[in-house]
């Protein structure tokens, strides 16, 4: 009798167990992931202390309003000490197995191998999730001291067919990661001791009491699906949710992100994300592709998964690259600000704000807590561009020449030439040549096609970094062969790839010349077949005919609400104030089974009250900004 009790319970709990992880897999990441990164603000560098104040403020200001995940972002394992930047190595703290463990220095609580568990309880305690950054497979400083790799099964090193496997047996230096070459590389995932080294990096993980993870340099360029797979197989077999992140997704596509998809939770398809408009207006090509080839909200891991235009800078920021703290507001007016809500909210994207908490300001806090852009976010369905719209405005070609970035030399009337970064593989990026002049400094200069032979080359002027130190002749020699570059008039500012932006899918990076520092994306060599190679992206600078009037026209998406309605976003890409229109037969376009005709209209931002609609909507929208309508029909 007692045998069969146990049996019934025995059936009980494992039909209890089997519903409770059916119910995990249907509302887990059900609506796309809400939080604070610490990346725009904060770079690498951030601390304990001030990583747990931005969290107490997120508990405190924004938990109310979704904003569930406190992440920290990357290199939180590399100490804080001179000559430690994004693409240094040997700063790196690792545990006996090789794997990645908090810096002590500034993650005190780490000490004594506790790793990110105390952080995490008090995150956990303020009723919050947990998330950190990681990279694509091992750390090349684990390679290079070729640790043995931990079996969890045993809790010892890993053996197969009699062998103890180590790092270097399974670390692949051919697939470095392409944006941090001396950090990280590929694990050979057909070994098993290769997917045991995976396994021992996500259980710790689990054990720190982790929900989030962001996971790099796997998706886009350096696409890794094998160890996506093997990763998302391991975070399933766990016993606790934990949302995947891939990142940074440069020249992701949809076909790409169809093979994924259902092993992740969210995945970027843009480079990064700062506050510029170039940098918005980038996205809503992307966010169209993605929208139209169904890819929001789809069957994800133990969930659903969703397409992720990056972190909104928003806020007080740091600058892209520099490795200090907070120090100024955001780039982008506050239309842009609108604009970019408005847009991540349609196209149904994370929002992961990047602000440092300390500062938020009254406007910035009203902007990313506006209940009908949130409950878009979370709630529309059927999002999708509607290009039904027509766009008037006024203004001549000569007022439209507004660029964000030097303009180097214009080519007839129509064109300028722009400095940029480009794919290696653009016939492009192929013109380059050393030469001295009068003055025998020597140059690296662009040589125009045959159609542009009346022009004279560009130049960029080499120019050797001061040594001051042993760790800069040490940084020196690392980079030996390679060049400083700078403009004519800009010594002491070096060509820079966009500070640590990789490119977004189909985009011509334009070029800036920062203050010069040791840094590999500062770093350039001139090769053989006549590119100029980024010691950091890997990319190449290139010369583009652009034409001469920035992105303009004007965009339109469209949704439906939870309760029938439809929200319909105007957006304003001309550099001028722009009447933006359409008609109520267009409207049935999109949406055939709705009655537009006897819809009432109302306007988010300004709140205005249309009234009812009759033939036509039309609204004037400031230069970057946007208009959202709700139609209650």
């Amino acid at each position: 009798m007692d045998n069969n009790i146990d049996k019934i319970m025995l059936c009980f709990f494992f039909i209890f167990g089997f519903l409770s992880k059916s119910v995990l897999s249907e509302i887990h990441a059900n609506t796309p992931p809400r939080g604070w990164n610490s990346y725009d603000s904060f770079c690498w560098t951030i601390s304990e202390e001030e990583f747990l104040h931005n969290a107490h403020l997120i508990s405190e200001k924004l938990h109310a309003h979704g904003y569930e995940y406190a992440v920290v972002d990357y290199l939180w394992y590399r100490k804080l000490v001179p000559g430690a930047y994004v693409d240094s190595l040997g700063f790196d703290v690792i545990d006996e197995w090789g794997r990645v463990i908090p810096d002590p220095g500034r993650w005190p609580s780490s000490k004594g191998g506790k790793g990110f568990s105390e952080v995490a309880k008090k995150v956990h305690d303020m009723g919050l999730k947990f998330g950190f950054h990681v990279m694509r497979g091992i750390s090349t400083q684990a390679v290079n001291a070729n640790t043995p790799i931990l079996d969890v099964t045993t809790g010892k090193a890993y053996v197969e067919s009699g062998k103890v496997w180590h790092a270097k047996d399974i670390g692949i230096k051919e697939r470095a990661c392409g944006w941090m070459k001396n950090g990280f590389m590929s694990v050979d995932t057909s070994l098993g001791a290769g997917r045991a080294f995976l396994r021992s990096l996500y259980h710790q993980y689990a054990d720190w009491g982790v929900d989030f993870l962001k996971h790099d340099c796997v998706f886009g360029d350096d696409f890794e699906p094998e160890e996506i797979k093997v990763v998302s197989g391991v975070l399933k077999g766990l016993n606790r949710p934990i949302v995947y992140s891939l990142s940074p997704g440069t020249s992701a596509t949809p076909a790409m992100a169809k093979q994924i998809a259902p092993f992740v939770n969210m995945y970027r398809v843009t480079g990064d994300d700062w506050d510029n408009w170039g940098d918005v207006a980038a996205h809503f090509d992307v966010s169209r592709n993605f929208a139209t080839s169904g890819m929001i909200g789809n069957n994800g891991l133990l969930g659903n998964s969703w397409p992720d235009l990056d972190m909104l800078p928003l806020g007080w920021l740091t600058d892209p690259g520099v490795n200090v703290g907070p120090h100024r507001n955001s780039s982008l007016t506050l239309d842009e600000q609108k604009t970019q809500m408005t847009l991540w909210s349609m196209a149904r994207s994370p929002l992961m704000f990047g602000g440092d908490m300390r500062n938020l300001d009254d406007m910035t806090y009203k902007l990313i807590t506006n209940p009908t852009i949130l409950e878009i976010n979370a709630f529309s369905s059927n999002n999708k561009e509607f290009p039904y719209i027509t766009g008037t405005t006024h203004q001549s070609l000569e007022q439209d020449l507004k660029f964000q970035t030097r303009n180097l030399k214009e080519v007839g009337e129509s064109e300028k030439l722009v400095l940029g970064i480009s794919s290696c593989h653009d016939p492009e990026a192929k013109g380059w040549f050393l030469q001295t002049d009068d003055t025998n400094a020597e140059q690296v200069c662009w040589r125009w096609g045959a159609k542009s032979k009346k022009l004279e080359p560009f130049c960029l002027y080499k120019s050797e970094p001061t040594l001051q130190s042993d760790e800069d002749v040490n940084h020196n020699e690392k980079y030996q062969g390679k060049l400083h570059l700078h403009a004519r008039n800009r010594e002491g500012f070096c060509f820079d790839t966009s500070s640590k932006r990789r490119l977004t899918s189909k985009e011509h990076k334009r070029a800036s010349f920062l203050p010069c520092r040791p840094d590999a994306n500062q770093m350039w060599e001139l090769s053989y077949n006549g590119t100029l190679v980024n010691s950091y992206s890997g990319s190449c600078a290139s010369i583009k005919a652009m034409k001469a009037t920035s992105p303009g026209g004007v965009r339109s998406w469209i949704a439906t609400g939870k309760k029938g309605e439809v929200y319909l976003a105007y957006f304003n890409m001309n550099p001028a104030r722009t009447v933006i229109s359409t008609t109520v037969s267009n409207l049935s376009k999109a949406f055939p089974n709705i009655n537009f005709g006897s819809c009432s209209c109302k306007e988010v931002w300004s709140g205005k009250d249309y009234g009812s609609l009759r033939h036509s909507l039309s609204a004037s929208v400031d230069s970057h900004g946007c208009a959202l309508f709700i139609l209650t029909c």
